[in-house]
């Protein structure tokens, strides 16, 4: 494989995570977050440094809406809600993983 063709297979790759994710938007950021360890807001900050390193200036709200889809605010709206106990039990455990 060219890296030419390493670089197009990994946008491809990175082009189905964003469409996976926008096609599962009940999968909440702190789901992620306890899982994986990233959500799509680091999905977003990763976007914005990659394009930085292309030369390309763009801010958090441009990269959000990039990764959500729509402005980051309408997505919150529309799709977020709120951390049960349950889940935020297991993102502290996932933040301190001795506590």
């Amino acid at each position: 494989m060219t890296p030419e063709q390493q670089t197009q297979a990994q946008a491809a790759a990175f082009r189905q995570l964003v469409k996976h994710l926008d096609e599962n938007k009940d999968v909440q950021n702190i789901d992620l977050m306890i899982l994986a360890d990233f959500c799509r807001n680091c999905l977003s900050k990763w976007y914005m440094a990659g394009a930085k390193e292309q030369g390309v200036e763009i801010d958090y709200d441009q990269a959000r809406e990039a990764i959500y889809g729509m402005p980051f605010a309408e997505w919150k709206a529309k799709y977020q809600t709120p951390a049960t106990p349950e889940q935020l039990e297991a993102f502290e455990k996932r933040q301190n993983p001795c506590g």
